[in-house]
């Protein structure tokens, strides 16, 4: 079992810089695949999802089917999403995320003044995705 999680660490270390993942989750009446494109990060074996806006529909999905698939630079992972929560839990992928995507922390930094003057909701959301031993 351990060599399986270190491939997935191997594999994960291979692609944690790309951009962007591909996240393929499921319609919550059809069950039908769909495909979104959104960023991530990387943390040990885990990899973490965020979003602007929990309304979207493919977080509405993910929330009542947290089966998912990732396709990161040629990698592909299967696993199960949970959706975070835990305020402190939120946090650490925020600060992740804005580590990772720092060209954009202007823009980060506008929707936290917005947010704090009641002028925009606060509609971030994050997901941590296990991921299951074998590839799928």
């Amino acid at each position: 079992m351990g060599g399986s999680a270190n491939s997935h660490m191997d594999r994960l270390d291979k692609v944690a810089t790309k951009q962007t993942v591909r996240l393929t989750h499921y319609g919550r009446k059809s069950g039908k695949p769909y495909a979104v494109t959104i960023w991530f990060v990387v943390d040990g074996d885990r990899v973490y999802l965020g979003t602007a806006n929990v309304k979207r529909q493919w977080v509405r999905n993910v929330q009542k089917t947290p089966k998912v698939g990732l396709s990161i630079g040629g990698e592909t992972f299967a696993g199960e999403a949970r959706f975070l929560t835990d305020p402190a839990e939120q946090e650490r992928v925020k600060l992740m995320m804005r580590r990772k995507y720092w060209m954009y922390g202007p823009v980060f930094a506008v929707a936290r003044v917005l947010t704090a003057m009641g002028l925009l909701q606060d509609r971030t959301g994050s997901f941590e995705v296990t991921l299951n031993e074998k590839v799928g």
